[in-house]
């Protein structure tokens, strides 16, 4: 299984389909990255690697 092909689990409306993805530009590191949503030019846009640095910790998230 892909690493994309988790999708599929999280309720997808697309049954099963593949997402549109995006490429864009990570706002910290400047790698090309992809992201399952058309990125808005006035909000930074992270790559996996550097998402992390910028979640609030999660006993601290509101639901």
């Amino acid at each position: 299984m892909a690493f994309n092909d988790r999708n599929m689990f999280r309720g997808n409306s697309n049954f099963g389909a593949p997402r549109e993805m995006h490429k864009t530009t990570c706002s910290d590191c400047g790698a090309e990255t992809e992201v399952p949503f058309k990125p808005d030019p006035e909000r930074p846009v992270y790559c996996r690697e550097c998402l992390p640095n910028h979640r609030t910790p999660r006993e601290n998230r509101r639901y």
